[in-house]
């Protein structure tokens, strides 16, 4: 039976991320999403959620390359509104803005068409992990970069112990929403 509740619903999405223990290197305990990303009900009861959890006053949802896509796409529909794919260098096929970031295991860049959101738009960013906060504030720079204004941060999981929230608010980004942290 489908959850009901929102407490049922993130209930649900808890119970379908499990740990890989060392991966990707030794000590490290991975979050794996993809249990909930295949088991229908859990999948839409993250989506639900974050619907739920999004505010209404919003003209696009951004999500990043590539697993912010399969949570962002569909939220954006949900809500009646746009989406734009933050994608890794290469990928789009027009003038692009880039962003280069810190991750906890190295360094990558995104990139948005340049073209990819209006002036003074009003923006929901939503991806699957709030780590340390590096793909998050890259994408936040984007955002300024276009001239559009980011309104609200939601991630399924946020990785509380590693700082990531702080690092956002050090940044300037205070309103941050996570469906559950850890």
């Amino acid at each position: 039976m489908a959850p009901q509740t929102h407490a049922e619903r993130i209930a649900l999405v808890d119970s379908l991320i499990r740990d890989v223990p060392d991966f990707p290197k030794p000590g490290v305990v991975y979050k794996d999403i993809t249990p909930l990303l295949g088991n229908h009900e859990g999948y839409q009861a993250s989506i639900d959620a974050l619907v739920e959890a999004a505010p209404r006053d919003i003209d696009v949802v951004v999500g990043m390359e590539a697993r912010g896509f399969v949570f962002a796409a569909p939220v954006a529909l949900a809500l009646g509104v746009g989406f734009v794919p933050v994608r890794k260098p290469g990928k789009l096929p027009k003038d692009v803005y880039s962003e280069s970031f810190a991750l906890e295991y190295g360094s990558d860049t995104l990139t948005v068409h340049q073209d990819a959101i209006a002036p003074h738009a009003r923006v929901l960013v939503i991806d699957d992990v709030l780590a340390t906060g590096g793909t998050i504030g890259a994408t936040s720079r984007l955002v300024q970069q276009l001239g559009a204004d980011l309104v609200h941060v939601l991630v399924v999981m946020e990785l509380g112990f590693l700082g990531g929230r702080e690092n956002l608010s050090a940044m300037g980004i205070s309103s941050v929403g996570a469906l559950i942290t850890i």
